[in-house]
């Protein structure tokens, strides 16, 4: 079973790079997150700023902590403890810092990149202002087309990051989207990136395995 499912997961993964390339975006395929974060690594210069967005498959990957230990300085509005000016002190450094790290909602086949953000400081920094911006996804984040990207997103994405964040919002009953008009809504701003940033050197790795929400 696992070799079907290593099958499956490159054979999706390398036909989203090849529409990802088509689109101007750099990707590239990976088996595993420990090939992924060699290569990102690898990818980030010396004594680079980096900013992290709001991803659980950044923290999965443990690469705020390994930066830092590396001698880097990390901008990461996620850390526990901080008060909220000081988080958005740190959501506008990663809109100019040297390389910013984030996750997908979702990748489809056709190659474009769907997200929905609640302050839209992730999608902002994907779209314009950093250097470099380095995407991770694993192939669970990979759908045919937009409208299959958007029910993801309502059945999956906003309901799991809306319980992550302790967000009292109907879909952490519900456990699915339920448009709601709240003062927490984190589920304000829908962007679709068909085409790569013409100002924004952005580089996408799909890894072979299941990351993030």
């Amino acid at each position: 079973m696992d070799d079907f499912k290593a099958w499956s997961n490159e054979a999706l993964g390398t036909k989203a790079v090849a529409a990802l390339e088509k689109n101007n975006f750099a990707a590239a395929y990976v088996k595993t997150k420990e090939e992924a974060i060699e290569k990102i690594l690898a990818m980030i210069p010396a004594n680079a700023t980096v900013g992290v967005g709001g991803s659980w498959t950044i923290n999965e990957l443990d690469l705020s902590h390994t930066l830092e230990k590396k001698g880097h300085t990390v901008y990461d509005h996620n850390r526990p403890g901080l008060s909220p000016d000081e988080a958005l002190r740190l959501r506008r450094q990663e809109l100019t810092c040297g390389v910013f790290l984030t996750g997908t909602n979702a990748i489809t086949l056709d190659g474009k990149l769907v997200n929905v953000d609640g302050s839209a400081n992730r999608v902002a920094a994907m779209m314009f202002g950093p250097e470099q911006v380095i995407v991770i996804a694993g192939v669970n984040k990979i759908v045919r087309d937009t409208e299959e990207a958007e029910r993801r997103i309502q059945t999956y994405a906003a309901p799991m990051n809306n319980k992550r964040l302790n967000r009292p919002n109907p879909c952490t009953t519900t456990g699915i989207c339920m448009d709601c008009q709240g003062p927490t809504r984190i589920c304000n701003v829908t962007t679709i990136l068909r085409k790569r940033p013409s100002l924004t050197k952005m580089h996408i790795f799909i890894i072979g395995e299941q990351l993030g929400f």
